[in-house]
C-alpha cells in the first residue's frame, strides 16, 4: 500500500479536468519522483469514482462496476505516494465515504477539496446539468439551489458543493493538518490555481512540465437555450445516452458551441448576491474554526459583485438570432461528422437515423 495518499474529492467546476489531465500526461515523471497517479488503462478515475458513489449517471453505472476495487488494487501496489482525484467523489454519501476510508486506512491519508465562489459555481453547474440532458430554466435551478437544505443535502448541487458538508463527511477521523482546502482564485491569470494544487498535493511544479489543453468548457446563454430545446426533442426521439454523450455533449457542445465567439455569459442575478455572500460568510467562518490547511485566499470564496451600472442578461431570455446561429452551427457540425462516416450501419450514425425517424413519427 502507498505510504501516503492524497485524495482529491472535488468540487466539480474547480479546474479538475485540467488538473487530472496534467497529472496523467506527466505520470512517468511523477513516478520518477515516487508519486503514483494510478489511472490504469483509462484516461481518468471517473469510473472508479462512479463505482464508489453508485449512481446511474446516464446509463454508465454497470460499465464501471468493480472499477473502485481495481483502483484500490493499484494504490496497494504503489510504492511511496499516490494521488486519487475525481470531482464526483464530493457527492459521496456517508456510507460510501466510510468504505473509501476503510480501503485507505493503512495509509497516511490527506484530503484535498477545491472550492469556488457561488456566483461562478451556480451558473457553471446549471450549464453542466443541461449538458447532461436536463431542460430546466436557470430561474428554476437557482430557486432550487437557494431553497434546498445545505446540511445533509439531497440535492446533488449541495452534496458536491457545500463546503462544510463535504468536508465534514470526508474528513472524519483526520487531523486538521491533513485536510487541505484549495480556493479557486477570482482571476485565471498566472497559473495561480495550478500552483495551489501543486502545494496541496505536495508536488514540485517542475515535475509536471507537460501542459494540458483540456478544460471542462462552458457555453453562453443562447447556446444553452438551444441545447435545452434540443434536449426536449431528443427526449421525444429517445436517443440513447451513449449517442448523446458522443454526438451532443462532445461533438456539438465541447467541440463547436463552446468555441463560438461573442457568447453571452451566464451570471448570477444581482438580487441573489446578498444570499450568496451570506453562504460565503458561513463557509469562511466554518473554515476558520476548523483549523484546516487553506491553500490560497479565503476571500476567493466571496462572490465578486458586478458593476452596479451593468445590466444583467437573463439566461432564460434568448436572442432568437443568436439561438438560430448556434442551431445552424450545431447542425453543420453534425452533418460534417456524418459526411465522414459514409456507412449508415455503423455506430452512432445509425442510432441517430433511427432517432430521427422516431421523431418524425415513422415506424421503426
Amino acid at each position: 500500500m502507498a505510504d501516503v495518499v492524497h485524495l482529491h474529492v472535488g468540487a466539480p467546476k474547480t479546474g479538475t479536468t485540467y488538473l487530472q489531465d496534467r497529472l496523467a500526461l506527466n505520470r512517468g515523471s511523477l513516478e520518477d519522483h515516487g508519486v503514483a497517479y494510478p489511472i490504469g488503462l483509462k484516461a481518468d478515475m471517473f469510473g472508479a469514482a462512479l463505482d464508489l458513489i453508485d449512481l446511474p449517471w446516464g446509463g454508465q453505472r454497470e460499465a464501471v462496476r468493480g472499477d473502485w476495487e481495481s483502483l484500490m488494487g493499484r494504490v496497494r501496489r504503489a510504492p511511496g505516494r499516490a494521488i486519487i482525484s475525481h470531482e464526483i467523489l464530493a457527492g459521496a454519501k456517508p456510507k460510501q465515504v466510510e468504505k473509501a476510508m476503510r480501503d485507505l486506512a493503512e495509509t497516511e491519508m490527506h484530503l484535498v477539496f477545491s472550492a469556488r465562489d457561488l456566483a461562478r459555481q451556480i451558473p457553471a453547474e446549471w450549464q453542466e446539468t443541461v449538458k447532461h440532458r436536463r431542460v430546466h430554466t436557470f430561474r428554476r435551478f437557482l430557486g432550487q439551489v437557494m431553497e434546498s437544505p445545505r446540511r445533509n443535502p439531497r440535492m446533488w448541487f449541495w452534496r458536491a458543493q457545500s463546503l462544510p458538508d463535504v468536508l465534514t463527511r470526508w474528513s472524519s477521523g483526520l487531523s486538521p493538518d491533513r485536510v487541505h482546502l484549495v480556493t479557486v482564485p477570482q482571476s485565471r491569470a498566472g497559473g495561480t490555481l495550478w500552483t495551489r494544487y501543486c502545494e496541496a498535493l505536495e508536488l514540485d511544479p517542475a515535475w509536471l512540465t507537460e501542459d494540458s489543453e483540456r478544460a471542462n468548457v462552458s457555453v453562453g446563454i443562447d447556446e444553452t437555450i438551444m441545447l435545452r430545446r434540443l434536449n426536449r426533442r431528443l427526449r421525444a426521439a429517445d436517443l440513447d445516452s451513449e449517442s448523446y454523450r458522443a454526438i451532443v455533449r462532445e461533438l456539438v457542445v465541447h467541440q463547436r458551441l463552446a468555441l463560438r465567439e461573442d457568447k453571452r455569459k451566464v451570471t448570477l442575478p444581482p438580487s441573489a448576491f446578498d444570499w450568496a455572500e451570506e453562504v460565503a460568510e458561513e463557509w469562511m467562518e466554518w473554515v476558520r474554526g476548523s483549523g484546516i490547511h487553506v491553500v490560497g485566499d479565503l476571500e476567493d470564496l466571496r462572490p465578486r459583485r458586478p458593476d452596479p451600472d451593468a445590466s444583467w442578461e437573463d439566461p432564460d431570455k434568448p436572442r432568437q438570432g443568436k439561438v438560430g446561429d448556434a442551431t445552424m452551427d450545431a447542425l453543420v457540425t453534425v452533418i460534417m461528422e456524418l459526411a465522414e462516416r459514409p456507412d449508415p450501419d455503423q455506430g452512432p450514425v445509425s442510432r441517430l437515423a433511427r432517432a430521427a425517424r422516431r421523431l418524425r413519427g415513422d415506424t421503426p
